[in-house]
């Protein structure tokens, strides 16, 4: 007889979950259950557990956990994203969509997979999916010291910019980032210098939003050469506030246009058609990720430590991995 399940499961919002024994998964038509090897603790798994996240159906009790790698029955290894908002990914085992996931390729590794593809997707997704990005193109990654925006800068490059501008407020990550393929650093700090050093870039994937993104771009419009040049702005994240007052002088007096990338404005079709390549970038090297490991049963302990400056991304593994 197979050992009950466990999975990390939040009572009530606004408190870290508990590892503790929960239903079994059940497989709806085209699902199938899946032993889960790795499932990374993502911003995104954050907001999930704490109701704050915009998909929120507010049901109680809910397991967490947006993707994961996990063993399928037919005894692939692969990388799948989660089926439903309140039975996540944080969990021994759960149902999953097979059309919604890919197989890892020979070698990779499972744990920076697991890290890697949600913060590696933001950007990718954005790139690909909200705006038309041309070869040789110039990238400011506005956020560029956390997770998301450190993948966003190997992320630009690897999809054809030219150059890319990195601005964050850390400035021990900062510096690291000339490695991964930046081009200019710039503290966030000083918006000013951000946009004198982006002036005429072409792309802007940003993470922070609030007053720090409608700052640079005033600084960023007021310094363009040729202000009626297009100026893609995609708001992925929203680090430094929910809402960002936007000076409407530089709607009308250059070529900026603003959207967003995210679920909704992405559908899920959209997504699972990047997967394969966001892995194989992961697997290959070429997208780098940082990573720590831990076991599903320290999930309350480690929550709320979770990807503190200078750490990798925090992934939860089960003991037989």
């Amino acid at each position: 007889m197979e050992d009950p399940m466990h999975a990390a499961v939040v009572e009530q919002f606004g408190r870290v979950p508990t590892w503790r024994q929960f239903p079994e998964p059940v497989a709806a038509e085209a699902e199938v259950v899946v032993e889960v090897v790795a499932t990374g603790l993502h911003p995104r798994v954050r907001s999930q557990a704490a109701g704050s996240h915009y998909t929120s159906e507010g049901s109680l009790p809910l397991v967490p956990g947006v993707d994961a790698v996990g063993r399928f029955p037919d005894g692939s290894l692969r990388y799948f994203v989660a089926s439903s908002e309140t039975r996540g990914t944080m969990a021994e085992r759960v149902a999953a969509d097979p059309r919604a996931s890919v197989v890892l390729p020979d070698g990779a590794d499972p744990v920076a997979v697991a890290a890697g593809a949600n913060p590696v997707m933001s950007s990718w997704v954005a790139l690909r999916r909200r705006i038309d990005l041309a070869s040789g193109a110039r990238v400011l990654v506005l956020g560029a010291t956390g997770a998301s925006g450190r993948a966003a800068v190997q992320v630009a490059k690897h999809l054809g910019a030219s150059s890319v501008v990195a601005s964050g407020r850390d400035t021990t990550r900062l510096a690291a980032l000339g490695d991964l393929g930046a081009d200019i650093l710039v503290a966030l700090d000083d918006p000013a210098s951000v946009g004198r050093a982006a002036a005429d870039v072409d792309v802007v994937v940003d993470y922070v939003w609030g007053r720090p993104a409608s700052d640079v771009m005033r600084a960023l419009v007021t310094a363009r050469t040729d202000r009626g040049r297009r100026l893609d702005w995609i708001a992925i994240g929203s680090t430094a506030g929910q809402d960002a007052p936007i000076p409407s002088a530089a709607l009308r007096a250059s070529g900026l246009t603003i959207v967003g990338s995210g679920q909704g404005s992405v559908g899920r079709d959209a997504f699972v058609t990047e997967l394969p390549g966001i892995v194989e970038a992961i697997a290959a090297g070429t997208v780098a990720v940082d990573a720590q490991v831990a076991s599903f049963t320290d999930v309350s302990t480690l929550w709320a430590d979770a990807d503190a400056p200078g750490t990798g991304r925090l992934v939860f593994t089960t003991a037989d991995r």
